[in-house]
């Protein structure tokens, strides 16, 4: 226990900078709205943040095509904005966690601009370009992500090809050339240098092509909706077996720091095997991956116990695992898993944050903020702009953060229009919430607490406990158990003898548990043994 890393069991909070706190009035969240609202996330209890791109970029995807990797963006603020925040958040031992984004840059970054004026160009192979097919067209079938068209751009003047994965304004690095890789060790050098934590790596999965450009093939029935929807697999464009070879690279540079920084890898995968690869031996490739299949279960008990025992038995010893319900780019948890039900979505945390390993919330998470319902003329999102009107794309799990019932939410002026629309900030919101003993905030703030202090939750193993259909039991190191039943039944745990800690409902804390501990519907208990004792070192 005393060997492992600060984010073995940490909290961490994801914060999208444009939707968080805007602090000069414009509509857009920013660096200094992010230091205003610290104290907030230090009364929560959180370990680190995680900031959406804070680079300067042209916004075509907002902040995930970036100009330069070593610069702030003006709408957010400055450098000596990072600065004072690194300060303040290490008064309050907050790490800070950045988005990098190697598998493309913008467009406009100077690289490209470069290698988009002739074939000599200084940098013309730090992207990947490709002779036209023989009698003409792409150089293959690979298609691009967001654009639902193929993944390459003609340009005229060099009579080549540029691949891009994602929009045509985010062309794809050549990470088969070395200088590439060298570039982005100076990187992480850079921020590392400044204070930062560590990185969150997007697309982690995609960075190295195949050199042969082969052919993807066509996806199939039994494919995952996300591949069906792009029309094949992506097993040529992405998810190569040399992109290994990078983030072990990367991880000699975060471990030669005395205090060794921390990779997480957007890791889109959907088997468990291929997730645990990116762990390597468990000591040198990323030390954090995001877990897609468990995002993607369906929220039962059957489901999401299946997609946890197979995440720890997939992973190799030493590593650490993720669970987090919403991100930026997915509907948040208490939509997609809850429909908004405040009893699921208590659950939901209390599954995330009893579990062995790390947990990211999303900002709002702890407030049960949902999806918010955005028009076609307040769209910001190119994904949204491309399928309107068979969605929204990412919009609704971007609006700004729900601080106050008051005209703006908290989040900005009243007399300002944000840049997305604000959600229902009078049925949810911080300052409401803050003042409820009962309400989600309070009962997230009481679940981060009581695992900051129990050893099981923090350094416990995982042992399942045999339960009726429609609940999860399971124990965590010497004396705690946890039980979720994700049904509409009350159901009865048998063989449990405790105390009730910590529960959806409120007023079942401190009851003592004898041989049977009864849940109700769509609730959860932790229970601490009579005879509780810490797991051994």
């Amino acid at each position: 226990m005393a060997d492992a890393p600060w984010w073995a069991a940490a909290v961490f909070y994801q914060i999208y900078p444009r939707s968080w706190a805007d602090s000069n009035g414009d509509g857009i969240g920013d660096l200094q709205g992010v230091i205003s609202r610290l104290d907030y996330l230090a009364w929560l209890g959180v370990d680190g943040i995680w900031l959406n791109p804070i680079h300067p970029s042209p916004n075509d995807d907002w902040g995930y095509d970036v100009s330069d990797y070593l610069g702030v963006h003006p709408e957010l603020g400055t450098m000596a904005d990072v600065d004072e925040l690194l300060r303040a958040t290490a008064r309050l031992n907050i790490k800070v966690l950045l988005d990098l984004v190697p598998n493309h840059s913008s467009n406009r970054h100077p690289w490209f601009v470069d290698a988009y004026s002739s074939r000599d160009s200084r940098h013309r192979d730090w992207y990947v370009w490709a002779d036209a097919r023989p009698g003409g067209g792409a150089p293959n079938n690979w298609m691009s992500v967001f654009a639902g068209e193929p993944a390459w751009e003609w340009h005229e003047p060099t009579q080549q090809y540029y691949l891009h994965n994602f929009l045509a304004s985010q062309p794809d690095l050549n990470w088969w050339n070395e200088e590439v890789r060298d570039a982005f060790k100076d990187i992480l050098a850079f921020w590392f240098d400044k204070g930062v934590a560590g990185f969150r790596i997007d697309v982690a999965h995609a960075l190295v092509k195949d050199q042969e450009l082969r052919d993807n093939p066509e996806a199939t029935d039994k494919d995952p909706e996300q591949v069906r929807r792009i029309g094949q697999q992506q097993v040529y464009n992405m998810n190569r077996p040399e992109v290994h070879d990078v983030l072990r690279s990367w991880r000699r540079v975060c471990d030669a720091y005395p205090a060794p920084k921390l990779l997480v890898g957007e890791t889109y995968v959907y088997e468990y095997e291929q997730l645990a690869s990116f762990y390597g031996t468990g000591v040198d490739e990323l030390n954090l991956a995001f877990n897609f299949p468990f995002i993607f279960a369906e929220f039962t008990a059957e489901a999401l116990r299946d997609s946890v025992e197979r995440t720890l038995a997939a992973l190799p010893q030493h590593a650490t695992p993720v669970w987090t319900g919403s991100n930026h780019d997915t509907s948040r948890l208490a939509t997609r898993w809850c429909g908004g039900d405040d009893r699921k979505i208590r659950c939901a945390l209390m599954m995330m944050l009893t579990l062995p390993g790390a947990c990211f919330l999303y900002y709002g998470d702890e407030i049960g903020m949902t999806d918010v319902e955005v028009a076609f003329d307040d769209l910001q999102d190119p994904v949204g702009k491309r399928r309107w009107p068979e969605g929204a794309g990412r919009d609704p799990v971007r609006t700004p953060m729900q601080w106050t019932p008051a005209p703006g939410a908290g989040f900005t002026s009243a007399e300002v229009r944000p840049w997305l629309p604000v959600g229902d900030h009078r049925g949810r919101n911080v300052a409401d919430q803050s003042g409820d003993p009962h309400s989600i905030l309070s009962f997230c703030r009481a679940l981060i607490q009581f695992r900051k202090s129990s050893p099981d939750l923090l350094y416990g193993g995982y042992t399942a406990l045999p339960g009726p259909s429609g609940t999860w039991g399971w124990r965590r190191g010497a004396s705690t158990t946890v039980i979720v039943n994700l049904g509409d039944e009350t159901a009865e745990t048998f063989g449990i003898e405790g105390t009730i800690n910590l529960a959806t409902v409120a007023d079942r804390t401190g009851e003592e548990v004898t041989g049977a501990a009864v849940v109700g519907p769509w609730d959860g208990v932790v229970i601490e043994a009579a005879t509780a004792t810490s797991p051994p070192p």
